[in-house]
């Protein structure tokens, strides 16, 4: 039981990060007024292509490694990967975002994946 939540999870994280890359790659402007710091109204082309490029790569790696790798593996990366839900926790704060995005979707997503890495490390 444990194998199948610690694991489920994972590929649901997963897919998750590699949608929201997806998104910001083809709605990019909405996609950044949901990350917590608009584009601005002029364009903002690089900022939002490295997002959807970052997110979606790391989404799909994620899918790889539990594809075909160890319980160890993806824990190790789960945890490594938790620094970016931390990092923009920070980018949120210090661009004018609010600490309702900053907490209640950055800093939560990262307790999240750093639950899920202690679960993948206990199998």
């Amino acid at each position: 039981m444990l194998s199948f939540i610690a694991y489920g999870l994972a590929v649901v994280l997963n897919l998750f990060i590699a949608w929201i890359g997806a998104r910001f790659l083809l709605v990019p402007t909405a996609s950044a007024a949901g990350y917590g710091v608009p584009a601005r109204p002029e364009g903002d082309p690089a900022y939002l292509t490295v997002k959807g490029v970052r997110d979606l790569t790391y989404g799909l790696l994620g899918l790889a490694l539990i594809a075909f790798t160890t319980a160890d593996a993806v824990a190790w990366f789960m945890l490594i990967v938790a620094l970016v839900p931390l990092g923009d926790t920070v980018i949120v704060l210090r661009n004018g975002g609010t600490k309702a995005v900053a907490f209640g979707i950055h800093f939560s997503t990262a307790v999240v994946v750093l639950l899920d890495a202690a679960l993948l490390f206990a199998l």
